[in-house]
């Protein structure tokens, strides 16, 4: 589809409608917390990344932690030159041109041929720390940016980041769906307040 500033707003309303027409994430693994990322947040978040220069025509982006991909896939469709989905889970995988899945535990990536990468990992809710293997990858990896999407209550973030010499701030917050069993049925709402991370190297 291609990104332009002409129209944007036109634009995110078709990237957002164009990710919610995704396969949705099968969401059927609580261990693995996962936490599907909605159109319309996904389509802001990548309208950010283009405004920020972090995405254009030449950027090879890698999605860690992919779901059904809808972070690398919305890249792709904002035009990204390319996007390799990691994802542990089988069961998320399904076929979309011009995308390249990883399926396997993170550390099969090598970090190497990115520009990018994106992220919405489990946050350690159900496992302590399972968030750290993302982070270092992606901290450890040839990525000139890191975009991460975590709880709005992590506290470690960027202590993390400037340990691996990577400069942090936040981008955007919002409010996040869950579904029910990550909730243990104990709220109605299921929502949560995260924060999306942006880290360039120092």
């Amino acid at each position: 589809m291609g990104w332009t500033s002409t129209g944007s707003s036109m634009r995110l309303r078709q990237l957002a409608m164009a990710l919610s027409k995704l396969p949705p994430h099968p969401q059927r693994d609580v261990a693995l917390e996962q936490y599907a990322t909605e159109g319309d947040f996904a389509a802001r978040w990548i309208a950010e990344m283009v405004e920020r220069g972090d995405l254009n025509e030449d950027t090879r982006v890698v999605d860690l932690g992919a779901g059904n991909g809808i972070l690398g896939i919305g890249c792709l469709l904002a035009g990204a030159a390319s996007a390799l989905l990691v994802e542990i889970d089988e069961q998320c995988q399904h076929e979309y041109e011009g995308v390249e899945w990883l399926i396997g535990d993170i550390g099969m990536w090598s970090g190497d041929d990115v520009d990018l990468v994106v992220m919405n990992p489990p946050w350690g809710v159900q496992t302590a720390m399972a968030d750290r293997p993302f982070l270092k990858a992606a901290f450890s990896s040839k990525a000139k940016v890191v975009h991460l999407l975590h709880s709005a209550k992590a506290k470690h973030i960027e202590s993390m980041a400037e340990s691996f010499d990577w400069k942090a701030e936040t981008v955007l917050s919002g409010s996040f769906r869950l579904p029910a069993q990550f909730e243990h049925h104990r709220s109605n709402e299921g929502r949560t307040e995260v924060v999306v991370w942006r880290f360039s190297r120092n």
